[in-house]
């Protein structure tokens, strides 16, 4: 059985970096197959962090780009310097 990767790659941009100061939310480029509940449930596996809200939309090169809230105020910024995008 093939494995479904859900998670591609994490955006950065001048306003994902202002999300993720401000908002507490990461961005992330994911598979134009996934659903919300895949998306929450790889990333709280992958990276440990429970996340409260998972906003999906597709931006206009066609791309599925999901906003990923966390629970806990802060843990974005530290997520982000973790993954060399801050």
């Amino acid at each position: 059985m093939e494995k479904k990767y859900v998670l591609l790659y994490p955006k950065a941009t001048e306003k994902t970096s202002r999300m993720i100061e401000t908002e507490n939310k990461l961005v992330f480029i994911v598979s134009d197959k996934s659903t919300r509940a895949e998306i929450k449930r790889e990333f709280e596996e992958k990276y440990g962090v429970k996340v409260s809200e998972v906003n999906v939309n597709r931006n206009v090169q066609g791309k599925k780009v999901a906003y990923i809230k966390l629970e806990e105020p802060g843990r974005a910024s530290e997520l982000a310097m973790k993954l060399k995008i801050l």
